[in-house]
């Protein structure tokens, strides 16, 4: 019933009569894979072999081949009632929730100026690079967003931020200034995954920052947060050092080099939430004209004894078949290093797909 009254909306939205410009794109991923051999993580119910590809919808692969972890299917739209005002929504119906179709995007922009344009709704928390677009596949090299990279369990909030872009001399500039908080009832990735237990996850008091800036073939692009934490576990408050909140900070550095043919992509972050964990990622990319193979390395760490610890080497290709579609294959070879708090276990997986943008 929520996937059909969600669809009528959409309808009903799109069929309404207005005075606005309507503007209509989608996005879609049809993907497909499996473990090709893998340990599980015994000690915590998990037998079989294991490949979590997406940490926060929870898309997990196992020795079966099987297309729902990953393929979803995507509409943005936007309203232009004119006067630099305009309404953007996106909705997403994804394999990994039985295609259940659900707002990831639903904001108002208002253009101030050619420089300066302030929004305000529910929008993707801007915490990585790819954070924006993180769900169109067709934008990046990979299959998918490097996992033990882009790993934390909240990826929305709702708030307001204020975004500039100009040009600085010969750079190109953007910044963009945001508050707001997230209170998900029920956290797939905590709830599913590592608790197995119903768990609400709080980020309350956000605020935070980026900063980009591109010349000739180098991009950098900073970025800092700081947020309260609270969850709860079965209707039960969780207690840090005897206190039901615990305040978190986050910092990020992604430097790019483009020279046409050969690319270089990284990442570096810390999350510091009464200790440090940090991730990383390095991609180094080749085009053959529309053939790009790629080799890519991620990793994470938490700095406690015990704590959760893996990394991913991907080798990849993607191939332009299309104008609006690209082919992709890729091979990951997981190692978790996690002693107390193991992930999904060592793994090697092998996965296909297409990805559209129309």
């Amino acid at each position: 019933m929520k996937k059909t009254l969600s669809l009528i909306a959409v309808a009903t939205m799109l069929s309404s009569p207005c005075s606005a410009e309507i503007n209509l794109s989608g996005f879609a991923s049809i993907n497909a894979g499996k473990v090709l051999s893998g340990t599980g993580v015994p000690q915590f119910g998990i037998d079989e072999p294991t490949f979590l590809a997406d940490y926060p919808i929870v898309s997990t692969y196992n020795d079966e081949i099987t297309f729902e972890p990953e393929t979803l299917f995507g509409l943005q739209i936007s309203a232009n009632v004119g006067q630099g005002l305009s309404i953007i929504g996106q909705v997403v119906a994804r394999g990994a929730d039985d295609f259940d179709p659900t707002f990831e995007w639903a904001y108002l922009s208002y253009e101030i100026n050619e420089n300066w344009t302030v929004q305000a709704g529910k929008k993707r928390l801007p915490l990585f690079y790819y954070s924006d677009f993180y769900d169109v596949g067709y934008a990046y090299v990979w299959m998918r967003a490097p996992a033990d990279n882009y790993t934390w369990q909240i990826f929305n909030y709702s708030g307001a931020n204020v975004l500039y872009t100009g040009e600085w001399g010969d750079w190109s500039i953007s910044t963009n200034i945001y508050a707001g908080r997230e209170d998900d009832k029920e956290n797939k990735l905590l709830s599913e995954f590592f608790f197995s237990e119903p768990t609400r996850e709080i980020w309350k008091d956000i605020v935070g920052g980026v900063f980009q800036a591109s010349y000739d073939w180098f991009e950098i692009r900073l970025t800092h947060m700081q947020y309260t934490n609270q969850r709860y576990q079965s209707g039960e408050p969780v207690l840090w050092d005897g206190k039901d909140e615990r305040d978190g900070k986050f910092y990020g550095i992604a430097m790019n080099a483009d020279w046409g043919n050969i690319f270089v992509l990284t990442e570096l972050n810390r999350l510091d939430l009464g200790g440090n964990l940090d991730t990383q990622m390095i991609t180094l990319g080749y085009r053959f004209n529309d053939v790009t193979p790629y080799i890519s390395y991620a990793a994470f760490e938490e700095d406690s004894v015990g704590g959760e610890e893996h990394n991913t080497t991907s080798l990849g290709i993607r191939w332009d078949f299309h104008p609006s579609a690209a082919f992709k294959i890729q091979y990951d070879d997981v190692q978790d290093k996690s002693f107390d708090l193991a992930v999904a276990g060592d793994s090697k997986s092998l996965t296909v797909g297409v990805d559209i943008v129309f």
